[in-house]
């Protein structure tokens, strides 16, 4: 899994795994969903992150055993 931030574009982005994308949704305004070509998400983007996201430059990884 990979995440970035852009500053410059306020942008967020989550993959999941690395694919083509097929194609992309906006399921709801501001977070796009994008799938492979099976329909499986391979990654999410949250638009205006700086407004959605309490710290978009920070990541915290939690294991839940």
């Amino acid at each position: 899994m990979k995440v970035s931030y852009d500053a410059e574009t306020d942008t967020l982005v989550i993959v999941f795994r690395e694919a083509v994308v097929a194609e992309s949704d906006e399921e709801k305004p501001g977070f796009i969903l994008d799938y492979d070509e099976d329909g499986e998400m391979v990654a999410v983007e949250v638009l205006d992150a700086s407004r959605r996201i309490e710290d978009p430059r920070r990541v915290q990884f939690t294991e839940v055993a």
